[in-house]
């Protein structure tokens, strides 16, 4: 049990600490804990990228503060600070819950400020992660985050050639912060984390030596802050707060789930090649089974979530058979319903889409088609888009979907409930995922599905979709070896999420955006498949031009690669399973930074291109077009190269990085190590009969 005090400090000011540390300080005229003011923000958005400004407002720092309790004694559980200005004056409600962690309720008691800044002591050597899913950076120090859901941008980096061109047609380019997936906690190499409860647009800011500043658009419900004993003990107690995934039903972890589209046929003669190369094939998933749409951007799909029988025949039966032979089906929805096509017509009729301030239905645009927004805020239209999912993906037979999209709502929206939609905005993906998960948990309970058999995955998120939520993708990459945007972002996103509370992640097999001249590489491909063998869920996609795109059939020697790769994650399914489990008690992610289990190693907390599977396995990608080897740091133990059985210590070393083996280590004690070795021992072989260069 954390011990809250609250003592006077220098300046007339007062500290409030957990376990004797300060973890809040207020120092009038020099570190005020609260400003207050009043702004007007404005957001643009074009095609779900924001340009998002404000005139800086005046805040005033809430210097005078006055307490019922004595500063210099041991406060009680709970206490109350009436921090003031000459215009504003607001309450903080100080409570320590019986779950050790503390909590600052705030209610406002004069003036009617819409601005809030926090000043949290720091210290200049420390760490800080999460925010979210944020895809440039792990270690968070010495920058800025706006946090606002949106599309993650298209290159990332203001300084590449193509984010340039992607500003250029559209504003579509981006930045570093840009992310599907915002959330306002943050957590420190201190032991411990933050979450400030609000919706509202908020900016972190982890720039300053001495200090966190937390801007936010409103006025935040509450601050709540965890002191741990360990980062490994921080993770569990985010995710417990945010809400645990649940374990994966068993077939994900059997194989690859193969990204296909063009039909039944091409769905059934794709799987028989996998299949006749040896392919441990555990799904299709077909985002187009219910019809395409093409645009300039490439191949879109119908946004009419019914079965589209013309493109995919017979594929009710097709499903039946596939599943009888252990292959599951997985499908697509998003939370918008194609203008003036029937799922629109039909929520239109009743009411159930979102309006313009002129009361008509809001039509956005999502690239050269428009759609309605299913208005989860109206009760009933949330309970008829579970129907839909339930009657035309569930009892359709689907075992799966891409739950996609969820950062599009306009904050000038009109909504049922009243909310605001500029706040409403950061939690609609939170929303979304809640409509899925009820629509499988009522679908199990009325028969249509056995219970743990239905899997969805998202790439928007917010605080609280852990609890809905059982898988997140890592969103659009770009079809290249970007730092920003490419393979190399999907593991600081991961690890991001990991102290965010969402521990289950995965990402597009080969990335997604191929646009401005980009196009997938075989080598490209096969090094991001070596790669999805240690996630928890290894799925292929095509990306939105596939024509342009590498696949996994595109030649033989490729077939070859991704059916090794493939055969490879089944064998370590008992292990992956096992992590998921634990991710689902205690909330320890699958893919963790290497400091969580390594405090003591300094390079630890600031490595992004490493992680821990679990704690038995260390995985180092190779990242970098044309490599065959990596310098990969290992932590202080005993390690066991999981390719050629050779033993390290901890360090940093060149190692040998062929196609098809990635560098991946064992630790020496692991009681998994005779299924590594089994495992790797299969996987070797089949590389030494078939080596691969770039």
């Amino acid at each position: 049990m954390n011990t809250l005090t609250m003592n006077a400090c220098e300046g007339g000011g007062i500290e409030i600490c957990l376990d004797g540390i300060p973890v809040l300080r207020h120092v009038p005229g020099s570190f005020p804990l609260l400003s207050a003011g009043k702004g007007q923000g404005s957001f643009e958005m074009y095609r779900g990228n924001f340009r998002v400004s404000e005139e800086p407002p005046e805040l005033e720092a809430l210097d005078s503060w006055r307490s019922a309790e004595d500063a210099t004694k041991s406060a009680s559980p709970h206490a109350d600070i009436v921090f003031s200005s000459r215009n504003y004056e607001i309450k903080a409600h100080i409570l320590r819950g019986r779950d050790g962690r503390l909590r600052l309720r705030l209610s406002v008691l004069k003036g009617a400020p819409n601005r809030l800044r926090i000043n949290l002591p720091a210290s200049p050597d420390e760490h800080i992660y999460g925010c979210g899913e944020q895809f440039s950076y792990f270690d968070l120090r010495g920058r800025n985050f706006p946090l606002w859901s949106s599309e993650q941008g298209v290159g990332r980096n203001k300084d590449t050639a193509i984010t340039k061109l992607a500003d250029a047609d559209g504003g579509s380019g981006g930045d570093y912060y840009w992310t599907f997936y915002p959330q306002t906690s943050f957590a420190s190499s201190a032991h411990y984390w933050c979450y400030l409860a609000t919706s509202a647009y908020s900016e972190f800011d982890f720039r300053q030596p001495d200090r966190h500043i937390l801007y936010s658009w409103d006025i935040p419900r509450s601050l709540v802050i965890s002191r741990l004993s360990s980062m490994r003990a921080v993770e569990g107690d985010i995710a417990q707060f945010f809400g645990r995934q649940k374990a994966l039903p068993s077939w994900c972890y059997g194989g690859i789930v193969l990204g296909i589209q063009g039909g039944t046929k091409v769905c059934l003669d794709k799987l028989a090649a996998a299949r006749a190369a040896g392919a441990k094939v555990a799904g299709i998933w077909a985002q187009d089974w219910e019809g395409i749409h093409m645009t300039s951007f490439g191949q879109r799909l119908r946004w009419n979530w019914v079965w589209d029988a013309e493109r995919y025949p017979e594929l009710e039966t097709v499903i039946r058979d596939l599943k009888s032979e252990g292959i599951r089906f997985l499908g697509y929805i998003n939370p918008y319903v194609g203008a003036d096509m029937s799922l629109f017509n039909e929520a239109a009729e009743h009411g159930y889409l979102a309006l313009n301030a002129e009361g008509s239905i809001y039509r956005v645009d999502f690239g050269e088609f428009d759609a309605g927004i299913v208005d989860l805020t109206n009760p009933k239209a949330f309970s008829w888009y579970k129907y839909v999912i339930k009657k035309n993906l569930i009892a359709f037979g689907l075992s799966g979907w891409m739950a996609d999209f969820g950062e599009y709502l306009p904050t000038d929206a009109v909504l049922h409930s009243g909310q605001s939609a500029e706040l409403a905005h950061n939690e609609w993906p939170v929303l979304w995922a809640r409509c899925n998960r009820e629509a499988v948990e009522e679908a199990e309970a009325e028969g249509l599905v056995p219970r743990g058999e239905i899997v969805f995955f998202m790439r928007a998120g917010g605080a609280g979709s852990g609890r809905y939520c059982p898988l997140m993708w890592a969103g659009d990459q770009n079809v290249d070896w970007s730092a920003d945007d490419g393979l190399p972002s999907v593991i600081p996103a991961a690890l991001s999420l990991a102290l965010s509370g969402h521990g289950l992640h995965h990402s597009d097999l080969g990335g997604y955006t191929t646009l401005y001249g980009m196009k997938r590489s075989k080598e490209l491909l096969l090094r991001w498949a070596e790669f999805s063998v240690f996630t928890v869920f290894m799925r292929s996609h095509e990306g939105n031009r596939p024509k342009d795109n590498w696949q996994f059939d595109t030649d033989r020697e490729t077939l070859a690669a991704i059916a090794a790769a493939s055969r490879l994650h089944a064998a370590l399914s008992p292990y992956i399973e096992s992590l998921a489990r634990g991710n689902a008690e205690n909330g320890i992610p699958l893919m963790m930074p290497l400091f969580t289990n390594y405090e003591d190693d300094a390079a630890s907390w600031t490595i992004k291109d490493e992680y821990l599977l679990g704690s038995d396995l260390l995985v180092a990608p190779v990242l970098k077009e044309g490599a065959l080897s990596r310098s990969v740091h290992l932590p202080n133990d005993s390690w066991i190269c999981f390719w050629t059985g050779k033993h390290y210590g901890g360090g940093d070393f060149d190692v040998a990085a062929p196609l098809g083996m990635p560098p991946v280590f064992i630790r020496a004690d692991s009681s998994w190590l005779p299924l590594f070795r089994k495992a790797a021992a299969a996987a070797g072989a089949q590389a030494a009969e078939a080596p691969l260069r770039p």
